[in-house]
């Protein structure tokens, strides 16, 4: 099981695919996401991974937290979440996580907090229908009605749907399609609408109800892994001459004029 990331919502658009349909999309910014601490089976009873994004002053965090973050040997965040992962999926602490994560076609969960609408009656917030026009109804169409019993048991029960505040609340959404994801700029275009206000910040991870695809980059795609292991993979002829290498052919010179002569 992979590790999820944290990123910032930029707001909504529109794409077209390669057939021409229209694609609503919600732009998603992945911008120095990193893992901040571990969660181990020993120490913690569990595995997971601590990851932090966005700067936060130094002046405004606490001393407690200013030295979680020096322990980590990262600049201080604003906002941090925990993954729960497998073992073979832990990632050394100061990592950043880039937006390559996801790839284009694949299946997330997104989770964040919804917009708080305030206080809001029962027809908008839990879809009444009101009551009737007629037949004593007066001045009280958007009302909710009768909310208990009489004599017994004479009390209106716990989460009985009523007015009250609306939003501001943690909202899952599972199965949401990446359209695409640009990790130059640290982009995910998610297709649909994702929970949350412009600038607020959401948690994606791989859907639990869909399969995954098979070249998923495991345990992670790491800011700048692609190009140190593209150079540890083809070192410098230099490099390869000193490691003992193949010899390259000579070129054809003074002694190849000599074994010329002496054939």
């Amino acid at each position: 099981m992979r590790t999820g990331l944290i990123a910032q919502k930029l707001g909504m658009t529109r794409v077209f695919d390669d057939a021409g349909n229209h694609l609503p999309v919600t732009l998603l910014k992945v911008d120095g996401c990193q893992v901040v601490a571990q969660r181990t089976e020993e120490r913690d009873g569990y595995t997971a991974l601590q990851l932090g994004v966005g700067a936060a002053k130094p002046k405004r965090v606490g001393k407690a937290m200013r030295g979680h973050f020096a322990k980590a040997k990262v600049e201080p965040k604003q906002r941090l979440a925990e993954f729960r992962v497998s073992e073979d999926a832990m990632l050394d602490t100061g990592v950043e996580i880039s937006a390559a994560h996801f790839l284009a076609g694949q299946y997330v969960d997104v989770s964040g907090t919804s917009i708080g609408k305030g206080f809001a009656g029962a027809m908008k917030r839990h879809n009444f229908k009101g009551l009737s026009a007629s037949h004593g109804i007066s001045l009280s169409h958007r009302s909710h009605g009768s909310t208990g019993q009489c004599q017994y048991p004479g009390k209106v029960f716990k989460g009985k749907k009523m007015a009250g505040h609306m939003g501001d609340e943690r909202v899952t959404i599972q199965n949401l399609r990446v359209v695409s994801t640009d990790p130059e700029d640290g982009l995910i275009a998610i297709e649909g609408a994702v929970p949350g206000s412009r600038g607020s910040y959401v948690l994606l991870s791989d859907a639990i109800k869909k399969s995954a695809p098979d070249d998923l980059p495991f345990p992670a795609a790491i800011v700048g892994g692609d190009g140190a292991d593209a150079a540890a993979e083809d070192p410098p002829a230099e490099d390869a001459a000193e490691s003992g290498g193949e010899e390259a052919e000579p070129p054809a010179g003074e002694d190849g004029a000599e074994d010329a002569v002496k054939e």
